[in-house]
This record gives structure tokens, sequence and C-alpha cells, in this order.
């Protein structure tokens, strides 16, 4: 287990309200990568991954932003707001490329693991999935997808690793996995309790999902549609939950204002390692950098933290 206990957190700051979701980049220069902060204060931010440093404010939202991607290569940006739109955005110049007109609160934006993807994936309110075609300037075209399938907001979006194998999460409960070529769902699987993150772990290639809902923690294979690797019981509710599987272990973020702790956890064991503190709001999203020697959390507080997981000094921890 990597010595990472009662290390002090970095925290960034500058948002205003809480922060619904984060996302990392891939490693984009040898041991650079980025981190994307939705926030409900509708100014999602770009940061250096490694020492939380800001980057950029992507301005021109009118609502909060409750989820912002970035491409695998850091060069676009995309969220999804309650302003009834999701947007594209330049990470270089900060400009909108794209604001994607939608009948409600759009929740989940995703891109294929592509540099400089022109596809898009939406979904939230309307409980309709999706897909912008970007490659035509500014009147991007989009359909849907399985009309009628979803019967909650869709809460949040993943694409696998195929870029033809999609998998939504909603807040009917069910996890599912869509076909682009069939244009239609290929395999589901109900969970229990309410949805909470649901993400791709960004450190390995072997595709493991990992799905916060009720107090349970849901590791699914991404490319075998349905198929469910494990799923560990906690005592808390879990808002948000993040895979590394290299080292075998997994982190969660608590769902309520009396549970606000980071828990580190042993996959195999199934058993809390370490109880994290410093934020003080429940915490809605986490992730793994990609380079796996820290995770960020992102939480009701308004602020993103990010937490060495290494031995010995990495980034601006000495």
């Amino acid at each position: 287990m990597p010595e990472t206990t009662k290390v002090v957190p970095l925290t960034c700051h500058g948002h205003s309200r809480p922060v619904p979701h984060i996302h990392f980049s891939s490693i984009v220069n040898e041991d650079q990568f980025y981190i994307i902060s939705a926030c409900k204060d509708g100014n999602p931010m770009l940061r250096d991954g490694v020492t939380g440093d800001w980057i950029g404010t992507f301005l021109g939202h009118k609502g909060a932003v409750w989820q912002a991607r970035l491409s695998s290569d850091a060069s676009l940006a995309a969220t999804a707001s309650a302003d009834f739109s999701a947007k594209v955005w330049d990470t270089h110049t900060g400009e909108a490329l794209h604001t994607l007109t939608h009948a409600h609160i759009v929740r989940a934006v995703a891109f294929p693991s592509q540099p400089r993807p022109q596809i898009l994936a939406t979904g939230g309110m309307e409980k309709k999935l999706r897909i912008y075609d970007l490659s035509r300037g500014d009147s991007a075209t989009s359909f849907e997808i399985g009309a009628g399938v979803h019967t909650g907001t869709i809460k949040s979006i993943v694409w696998t690793s195929d870029s033809n194998i999609i998998i939504t999460a909603a807040e009917d409960k069910k996890i599912r996995w869509w076909d682009l070529r069939q244009q239609a769902t290929i395999g589901e699987h109900a969970v229990e309790g309410v949805v909470g993150s649901c993400e791709l772990d960004n450190t390995s290639s072997d595709g493991i999902l990992s799905v916060a809902a009720g107090n349970s923690a849901y590791f699914f294979n991404s490319l075998s549609p349905g198929s469910l690797v494990k799923s560990i019981k906690t005592p808390y509710d879990l808002a948000s939950v993040a895979l590394h599987s290299g080292e075998r272990r997994f982190v969660t973020g608590g769902s309520n204002q009396n549970d606000t702790w980071v828990r580190v956890w042993d996959f195999d064991e199934e058993k809390e390692l370490e109880t994290n503190k410093g934020h003080h709001g429940p915490i809605w999203s986490a992730s793994f950098s990609p380079d796996g020697k820290l995770y960020a959390t992102g939480s009701e507080d308004g602020t993103v933290k990010l937490w060495k997981f290494t031995q010995g000094p990495y980034g601006l921890w000495k």
C-alpha cells in the first residue's frame, strides 16, 4: 500500500458554489495532464493536474454547470449546464466552439477517447441520449439514440475505449450499455439506491467502470455489457467512487453533510484502509490522475482537493 496517510491535500480555490464533477485528461506530454471542474457557479475551470494551478475559466454559461470533461489530449472541453445547453470549448483560447441547445437541463457530456474529437454525447433531464456531429462548424447536428428507454434523468455518460460503445447512468437506477452502430441498448444492470458518480478507471486500460449508488460501489467490465465484476457494500452512503486498478485500491466520497470524508479501500479485501478529512460537504466526484500518483475530489464545499497517492516526493509534495 502506498504510504499516503495524513499527507495534507492541495486545495484548489476559486469556485463560489458546489463542484458536482471533476475530470482528468490523459497524459499529454511526458508527465503533463490537466483537470477540469464543473461548478454550480456556471464557471468551469481548467487546472494543471499535478499542481492544481489555475489555467483558465470558461465563461459563457448562464446556469450551473453539472458536468465537465476534457478530451483525452486536453485540446477540447465539454460542459453540461442548467442553462439548457452543452458547450464545447477550445482549451487554449477559452473560446466556445459550439453551443448545443437542449429543451431541458443538461447533466452529462462525453467525448470518445481520441485526439480533438468531432463527436459529443449529451444527456440530462430530457431523458434523451443525443449524439452530436461537431465536424460541421457551427451547425452541429444531432440524433437521439434509444428514444423512450431512459425513464429518469441521465446523470452520467461514459464513452468506453471502444468508440462504438457508450454507457449511461440514469436516475431510473439503471446502468445501460449502448451500441452506436445498432443505436440500441446491448446490456443493462440495475443498481440499488441513488446513482452517484459513474466513471471509467483512467489508471489502466482494462476498462473498469466504477459506479456509486446508495451505500455500494459497483465495478463493471465496461467492454462487456452489463457485466458486474463485483459490488461492495459499505456502511456509508456514497456519492462518488474511483478505482486504481494497478494498486487494487479505490476511494469513495460521502454523500451527505454528516459524512464529508474521503475513504481509501482495499479492492480485494473490501476493507477500509484510510479516512481522510478535509472537505466540509458531500464529495460528489472523485478521480485518480492518469499517472495514478494522486487522486482528486470535488465537493459541495466549492473546492477541488488533490491527494497524494504515491511514496516519496511528487509535484508540490516534497
